[in-house]
């Protein structure tokens, strides 16, 4: 007979990002940090500036503007995703 044993986080157990990575997270949330370049063999890539330099760091690389802009659209948004949970866990439904 096998038994599945499973062990539980909690919130606080869960590693937990530094300070470093939160401001990442918010420089990086910000369309205005980022932009779309287009290659010499006609591909676009996207890229966002870098927080300590005047350097942009490339990211994706898309065949169309619509496609680089929504690679940009959806990092964007997993980023702003990542910083509303750091302000802990997000509760779904409450019981009485």
């Amino acid at each position: 007979m096998t038994f599945l044993y499973t062990r539980t986080n909690t919130w606080s157990s869960a590693p937990q990002p530094n300070e470093e990575t939160i401001k990442y997270w918010k420089h990086i949330s910000q369309k205005k940090n980022w932009r779309i370049v287009q290659l010499p063999n006609g591909f676009l890539q996207t890229e966002y500036k870098s927080i300590d330099s005047d350097d942009w760091i490339d990211v994706t690389r898309r065949e169309t503007i619509a496609g680089a802009e929504q690679a940009i659209d959806a990092s964007i948004e997993h980023y702003s995703k990542k910083l509303e949970f750091t302000k802990g866990p997000k509760v779904i439904k409450t019981f009485e």
